[in-house]
């Protein structure tokens, strides 16, 4: 009772390993045993082990309860710390980043990268040397960054304390002792090693779970109190969501101790890069070479994977909530001004029909060519919001549920709309506005539905929804005049995808980024942006500098000034 860590109790262990190894106490032992017991007496296994393995079990039980009290007591702490502080008035610097992450991605410290970077390697770099850019990339803030290290220099002292009852090398009794001393020696000290490295592992999880109950616990009480407030992105409560979401998500990479503790020896000497293959392979269906432990290690960080994701849902939906209820109190304005107030630049185009008579007849329409400013402006916000935390580093689930629910809250403000135009006494829906909000519907469910989504449930029923809506628009136009706008509409709302594909950044997904582009090329329309070479037929796409353009225009009006002077001669 008096023995408080296990460097403790391998010394007494060893001690007693030495007593009845040596030969003069173990000369006439098992002698004096038969005699009296009438069997012989295993000092060790009958009196001594089970002692020992109890003393172990609640010294690790005791330590691991005393390091998940301290981590949520941290967790506690640093959320109160996001709570009082405000984006203006805070002098934690770090703080500060957790409020807007985009500060923190784009600001220059010297810890970027490594001092040694200039002449170590990647792959001869010690794997938990990550540097301050790997740090940015991967969106963890220093806050999340401090308390990962303080959980792993805590783990760190308990694995190092266990590591002493454990065998250094899994030869060490070979190398330690000559063959005449393992005949000899009283009993194996390492025996129990299996179950001491189990309770080290069950105790880990158990802390692991702890501190994600914590997790869930709060993230439970901010959405219930965010939800349905349209002041919910300025609240301090989203960021304290934000930063739990990337604390799990951080806790598996930045504890390589935590790692070590479920894994055990396997776990030291394993790389990064051969963990990620592993992983590769598991989703392969290689699931039969996957040892027990290392499936439990799966599993913890499987866990903690999926808390973020919670939390980063918690975030995504409060976002989409508010954005949406601004798109649709703009959408639902129905009076001339509003109207004009959103309105955006239309094209003129000139096509030849053919009259009755035969002969043909040019005639001009306009067409919408960009969308509704209240479209554009939802896009932005979107776009910013992902940004201010670190969207590269978003979960690819999340991102896919927030743009669904993105189009899901805007298919249901223009259902409403078509309701509102429906009732006595509305503002008259006119064929120009129908064009443009029929526009503005397909642009959005271009941009927002990534092209990978076909497969899976739900997308039938919204599609559905999208093309009712659609209808009532296209109802709303003169069935001719439709006829001959779809062509025209479906190539301006193509070139605008092709043109917004990258602006709207990680909203419009990697999918849609790579639109094929072989229509563009065989098409005759003039880039507006670079004049192009007319008189290389093989290039037909490569621009002229601004030096061959003027100075064939020298030429030019050289050669015209000397064809006039011979024509007046």
């Amino acid at each position: 009772m008096f023995v408080k860590s296990m460097k403790g109790l391998a010394g007494i262990r060893d001690a007693v390993w030495e007593l009845l190894t040596n030969e003069s106490a173990s000369h006439s032992w098992d002698v004096i045993c038969r005699r009296l017991l009438d069997k012989p007496l295993l000092f060790w296994e009958d009196l001594m082990q089970q002692l020992f393995l109890d003393r172990l079990q609640t010294l690790t039980r005791e330590g691991f309860d005393s390091i998940s009290a301290s981590s949520r007591q941290l967790l506690i702490a640093a959320l109160q710390e996001l709570e009082n502080s405000t984006s203006k008035s805070t002098s934690n610097k770090h703080v500060h980043f957790e409020h807007n992450m985009s500060l923190f991605l784009w600001s220059e410290s010297p810890s970027d990268l490594p001092s040694d970077a200039a002449w170590v390697s990647v792959a001869n770099r010690a794997p938990c040397a990550s540097s301050g850019l790997s740090m940015k990339a991967q969106a963890i803030s220093p806050c999340v960054q401090n308390f990962c290290a303080a959980l792993d220099s805590k783990l760190k002292v308990k694995l190092d304390d266990l590591l002493a009852y454990l065998p250094s090398d899994d030869s060490s009794l070979s190398k330690d002792m000559s063959p005449m001393q393992a005949k000899n020696c009283a009993f194996d000290r390492y025996t129990d090693a299996e179950t001491v490295q189990g309770v080290l592992r069950a105790h880990s999880v158990a802390c692991i779970k702890h501190i994600m109950d914590c997790v869930r616990a709060e993230l439970r009480s901010i959405e219930e109190a965010v939800q349905g407030q349209q002041d919910a992105l300025s609240r301090v409560k989203l960021h304290a969501v934000l930063f739990m979401a990337r604390l799990c998500q951080s806790l598996g990479e930045l504890c390589p101790h935590l790692k070590q503790c479920i894994l055990g020896k396997s776990g030291s000497s394993e790389k990064p890069v051969r963990d990620s293959k592993a992983l590769k392979k598991q989703g392969k269906g290689n699931s039969e070479q996957v040892l027990p432990v290392q499936a439990q290690w799966q599993e913890v960080k499987e866990l903690l994977l999926q808390q973020s994701v919670v939390g980063y849902r918690v975030w995504s939906s409060a976002v989409v909530q508010v954005l949406a209820h601004g798109f649709a109190q703009s959408l639902l304005l129905g009076d001339a001004g509003s109207i004009l107030a959103t309105a955006t630049s239309w094209d003129e185009l000139e096509i030849q029909e053919e009259a009755e008579s035969g002969s043909s007849i040019t005639s001009k329409i306009r067409l919408p060519i960009q969308p509704s400013w209240y479209v554009q402006s939802f896009l932005f916000s979107l776009c910013q919001e992902i940004n201010r935390v670190g969207g590269q580093a978003l979960p690819k689930v999340t991102l896919q549920e927030m743009l669904k629910s993105c189009m899901a809250q805007i298919v249901a403000a223009y259902e409403k709309l078509s309701e509102e135009t429906q009732k006595e006494g509305a503002f008259p829906m006119t064929q120009n506005r129908a064009l443009q909000l029929l526009y503005d519907l397909r642009y959005l469910h271009m941009v927002l539905t990534a092209k990978g989504e076909e497969v899976k449930s739900g997308r039938g029923k919204q599609d559905s929804r999208i093309e009712k809506v659609a209808d009532y628009l296209e109802a709303l136009i003169d069935p001719f005049d439709l006829d001959v706008f779809t062509p025209h509409l479906n190539s301006n709302l193509s070139r605008l995808v092709q043109r917004t594909s990258v602006l709207f950044g990680l909203v419009t997904g990697t999918e849609n980024q790579l639109t094929p582009r072989s229509s563009a090329f065989n098409s005759q329309e003039p880039h507006n942006i670079l004049p192009l070479a007319s008189s290389q037929i093989r290039f037909g796409l490569l621009p002229l500098s601004m030096t061959s353009t003027r100075k064939a225009k020298s030429t030019s009006r050289s050669i015209e000034s000397k064809a006039q002077v011979l024509s007046e001669n």
